[in-house]
């Protein structure tokens, strides 16, 4: 049953006292934000470095409890038969219904808030008692004798709706205030699905922090909100775990990350950090050249991994002379062999580069103190580490384990041919090494033009040569687009963490673009981790995914199509233009429309139509920048394109997005994502003729 009002109600209509709860609830966070506010900690700390440990974690905790007046504090009520936890009688399915009055009532919500006594008032999502809101089902109702959604406008309440689980006289029905919510217009960033999880991307939602996920789900199946989720649900269940070791988002680019900053605050949670690829290896190199696509490819491959191992390793020279040590009036000679058999032992352990130097020292010092005791001393660890830092030692460690500079390494690998052709024999052909050769001298490291394949190859380099920090939890979304080497880099940020893994095989968009889930995983360095397929649809309408769906066979064949789930179809229209005057046109009439509102073009024709729209009067925005009432138009190079939606979308000429690529399948999958940007209508239009494999 679903309850909207218009006029007021009686005290004792349910509404009413839903209304009631509310207030009191916004009450109750209120006081408890005031509570934290209040506290004195000039007393309870015993330095300064404690104090202004406690006094962030005082000051995140007050952002934590903010009260959004537009966003719903609860959402949900759950009236369990049984108190959770509790011993249920015997009886079972036969058992009658309670009174209302005597249920467990629980509402739940985005936060947990509790009176003045402790008592909670609304209980996180993401609690163990409030699995049921998403999973219970008249097949297995949980113990639920009540499932309430409420209806919102502007964080009021006004409307709800029923679920009585545990009678068998009710039929199961599909909920309208959860296709309302699905449907709502979009504006702005990306907001939290937490009141429209369903039990599938539960499922993903709440699988635990030690092993790695990895869905693949097409377009409108809500992939990046599991994921985001997930990592909400992760700081709730392994919170002190993940506040030592960390967590990371990473999407494609930035306006990616700008469009789903706000979902993770939204959901109480402001630690976590997002970067691209990019960043993460940008210490290393900085990026101001590019890479043909071929190069890239190469560049990219996994094998590339280790040719960079030999380069490193090629530093190390086994001895041909003794170490001799001198200590007051007495010497101490190494031989040669011995040395060689330390340099031998520690190549065969599997340590890094510079770790195994670190320890090279304290190896031929610990030889000496063997000496030194067979003669009758006794040395201690400071005689030890004396002998490690001895000249004589610190020039042989030189001599036989040098320091290795990662960028320069990868400079002599692309522009000195004999170098980079003993270290890939094997592994790359003459071609391919040909590739990847800078066809220039460059004089050093800061004078290099670095594209963004070569960072990711100094980040190789430099954790052969010293480990990269781990994190406890990475989420890794548009993941198709990733080479193997790119996937080695995310991976060793979490190298003792997890990963959730997030992506669309037809939504590969670069040359190199992710084959199998399966492979990537491997690279990734979690071969172990589950992969999970999201095929229900809830955000493209049936009959623009169902267009879009042609070209599957094309990009990415054996895939599900994904389903649309929706009840409102919404619109698809084609539409052959005169001009770039009709397609403005078209866009002047979704603006008729409440939401939002993208133009997606091939990224050569975004100058064109800039400046159409500008001449016929119409104000609009940039990919990542935040759309107002006054301007709900978005220009979207179709480059930029993954990951974002709008409520009406304006396509236009998909040829020439298919030849914006360098190849026919990275062109179709390119004009995949853009057809499915849509949530409520899609007008596609052209002068050219359309793909096809669209017919």
């Amino acid at each position: 049953m679903s309850t909207p009002v218009d006029d007021p109600t009686p005290l004792d209509d349910p509404l009413s006292r839903e209304r009631t709860h509310l207030a009191d609830s916004r009450s109750a966070l209120r006081a408890m934000r005031e509570d934290v506010e209040s506290l004195d900690i000039k007393d309870v700390t015993a330095n300064w470095v404690n104090a202004e440990v406690l006094a962030r974690q005082i000051e995140e905790r007050i952002k934590a409890l903010a009260d959004l007046s537009d966003t719903p504090l609860f959402f949900g009520r759950l009236d369990y038969l049984h108190a959770p936890g509790a011993d249920r009688a015997e009886g079972g399915e036969g058992e009658r219904p309670q009174p209302e009055a005597a249920y467990q009532t629980l509402h739940i919500g985005r936060r947990h808030v509790h009176d003045h006594d402790g008592d909670p008032m609304v209980i996180d999502w993401r609690a163990p008692v409030s699995q049921p809101f998403y999973r219970a089902s008249k097949k297995d109702p949980m113990d639920i004798a009540l499932r309430r959604r409420f209806g919102y406008t502007r964080g009021d309440i006004t409307a709800y709706e029923d679920e009585h689980l545990s009678d068998p006289a009710e039929a199961a029905r599909t909920s309208k205030l959860l296709q309302q919510e699905i449907e709502r217009p979009r504006v702005g960033p990306m907001r939290d699905i937490v009141a429209t999880i369903q039990p599938e991307q539960d499922e993903i939602v709440r699988s635990g922090l030690g092993g790695t996920v990895c869905v693949q789900g097409g377009p409108g199946t809500g992939k990046t909100a599991v994921g985001l989720h997930r990592v909400a649900y992760l700081l709730y269940a392994h919170r002190e775990r993940l506040a030592r070791t960390g967590t990371l988002v990473i999407g494609p680019n930035r306006s990616f990350l700008h469009y789903i900053e706000q979902v993770l605050p939204a959901l109480g949670e402001l630690a976590v950090q997002q970067a691209t690829v990019d960043d993460l290896v940008a210490a290393g190199a900085e990026v101001r050249g590019s890479d043909e696509a071929t190069a890239a490819v190469v560049k990219g491959d996994a094998r590339m991994a280790e040719v960079l191992r030999r380069a490193v390793y090629s530093h190390v020279t086994m001895p041909t002379e003794p170490v001799m040590v001198v200590r007051g009036s007495r010497r101490w000679r190494v031989p040669a062999y011995e040395l060689e058999d330390i340099v031998r032992e520690l190549l065969a352990r599997d340590i890094r580069y510079g770790a195994a130097r670190e320890a090279l020292p304290q190896r031929i010092a610990h030889a000496v103190l063997v000496q030194m005791e067979r003669s009758g001393e006794a040395p201690d660890d400071r005689v030890q580490d004396a002998v490690a830092r001895s000249a004589a030692v610190k020039a042989a460690v030189k001599a036989v384990w040098p320091p290795v500079d990662p960028a320069k390494l990868v400079l002599r690998l692309l522009t000195d041919a004999d170098f980079l052709a003993v270290h890939a024999e094997g592994l790359l052909d003459e071609d391919e090494q040909k590739t990847i050769r800078w066809a220039k001298a460059v004089r050093s490291v800061k004078a290099a033009k670095w594209s963004a394949a070569d960072a990711v190859l100094i980040d190789e380099a430099t954790d052969i040569v010293q480990r990269t920090h781990s994190l406890g939890h990475v989420v890794l979304d548009e993941a198709q687009d990733l080479s193997p080497m790119q996937y080695r880099a995310v991976g060793r940020r979490c190298t003792t963490g997890s990963a959730t893994v997030l992506g669309d095989l037809a939504q590969g968009t670069t040359p190199w673009a992710t084959r199998s889930w399966d492979e990537a995983l491997a690279h990734l360095g979690k071969s172990d981790g589950v992969i999970e397929e999201l095929t229900a649809g809830f955000r493209v309408p049936t009959d623009v995914i169902t267009y879009a769906s042609r070209l599957l066979p094309h990009i990415a064949p054996g895939l599900t199509p994904v389903a649309s789930v929706r009840e409102n179809p919404g619109f698809f229209e084609r539409r052959d233009v005169g001009g770039v005057g009709e397609v403005v046109a078209a866009c002047g009439e979704l603006l008729r429309n409440e939401g939002s509102t993208g133009l997606i073009a091939a990224d050569a024709r975004v100058p064109e139509l800039a400046r159409a729209l500008t001449a016929a009067g119409i104000g609009h925005l940039a990919p990542g920048e935040e759309t107002t009432a006054e301007t709900r138009l978005t220009l979207v190079p179709a480059s930029l394109a993954k990951g974002l939606e709008y409520d009406y979308v304006v396509l236009d000429e998909p040829q020439a997005v298919v030849d914006g690529e360098p190849d026919e399948r990275t062109g179709l999958r390119r004009l995949y994502v853009a057809l499915t940007r849509a949530v409520s209508g899609l007008i596609v239009t052209h002068s050219a003729p359309l793909p096809p494999q669209l017919d």
